[in-house]
């Protein structure tokens, strides 16, 4: 994990480090295909949907309802999408653009985070007490570090690999889920300036989900082989390259100029099963939850779903993090009350 994950530089400074990347990615995709050689072509979010049925045809019901979160909200989109008929009820929290190709896809979710950072980094040079603050200039303090992390890495605690510009920008992706984590990444920012990177890299486990123990679960494996299951999109190490720019367009302190691209699907098998395209067409009403400062399902992406639902009920919740059910008690009752008693909110209700 630490090789795939946290040995990386993303931004190379020779032809060998560049090569160092794409034979990583090579060497994932060729681990995971040869250790579920009969499943891998088969996990996409279609078949989950299948699943579900499955399980709804064994508990004897004719209707069920579904609470989605994050990538949940595309699976219950595809589910309802191939068993309208059978959805009691649906609720999507923090859903993509069902009509984005990857490429697009992965531009709004990087511009998402690069919004949210700001967002964090604005409050912070407005806030004496913030302990990033850097005399009122977080903005510029956080990009001489993160230029110094890739120059320089900190070394790491034992055993375990220097705190890099890459492993900073997994920790603060992970602080932009939720604003509870941004005090820890206001003092694990201040902390590195000094040369303690300890914070960045708890935060970083964090995201990997790494136990105490130094073991993983297999979430970000699965997600890259259904996310590469669903869709047709194969871009080759040049394409890859060349859509680089792109993405330090949208997000230029998260994705430096010099960055390599990612090679996420490229040396993944075809796919057999694209995901379908959503409509939830005679579901009923489906209500889709929308935070207005989500940074891995921008508010514009989760909007976009609802629109393309033929009966989304978009809620509109006021709040920096990643979905919203749990924000307030408006979003509370609204959720509650319609998957309890079957009444859907108007279109367009806001939870501020």
């Amino acid at each position: 994990y630490d090789r795939y994950y946290l040995e990386i530089d993303s931004t190379p400074e020779s032809d060998a480090e560049s090569e160092a990347l794409v034979e990583t990615a090579e060497d994932f995709a060729r681990q995971c295909i040869g250790k579920n050689p009969n499943i891998i072509r088969h996990v996409g979010t279609n078949n989950s949907a299948r699943d579900i049925d499955v399980i709804r045809r064994a508990l004897g019901e004719d209707q069920i309802s579904y609470f989605g979160f994050s990538y949940g909200s595309e699976l219950g989109a595809a589910w309802a999408t191939l068993f309208p008929d059978t959805v009691r009820a649906a609720v999507l929290d923090g859903a993509s653009d069902p009509e984005a190709d990857a490429l697009d896809a992965s531009l709004q979710q990087a511009a998402g985070f690069e919004a949210s950072l700001n967002t964090f980094l604005a409050g912070c040079s407005d806030d004496e007490d913030c302990a990033f603050n850097n005399s009122g200039d977080a903005e510029g303090a956080l990009d001489v570090l993160l230029a110094d992390l890739d120059d320089n890495p900190i070394a790491g605690e034992p055993g375990r690999p220097p705190v890099n510009r890459d492993v900073a920008t997994t920790a603060i992706q992970q602080a932009m889920y939720s604003e509870s984590f941004w005090p820890a990444l206001e003092q694990s920012l201040a902390a590195a300036q000094f040369g303690d990177g300890g914070g960045l890299l708890a935060l970083n486990d964090a995201y990997y989900r790494r136990s105490a123990d130094g073991s993983y679960p297999d979430l970000i494996e699965a997600f890259q082989a259904i996310t590469c299951a669903d869709t047709s999109e194969r871009f080759t190490v040049e394409e890859v390259d060349a859509q680089a720019p792109l993405f330090t367009e949208v997000a230029p302190r998260l994705v430096p100029e010099g960055s390599a691209g990612g090679y996420f699907c490229t040396f993944f098998p075809d796919s057999v099963d694209p995901r379908v395209d959503v409509t939830g067409a005679g579901a009923g009403p489906i209500v889709v939850l929308a935070t207005t400062g989500d940074p891995a399902t921008p508010f514009e992406s989760t909007v976009r779903m609802s629109n393309i639902l033929e009966d989304g009920r978009l809620v509109i919740i006021e709040a920096d993090e990643h979905t919203g059910y749990g924000v307030n008690r408006c979003v509370f009752d609204v959720v509650n009350d319609y998957l309890i008693d079957l009444d859907p909110p108007d279109d367009g209700t806001e939870c501020r």
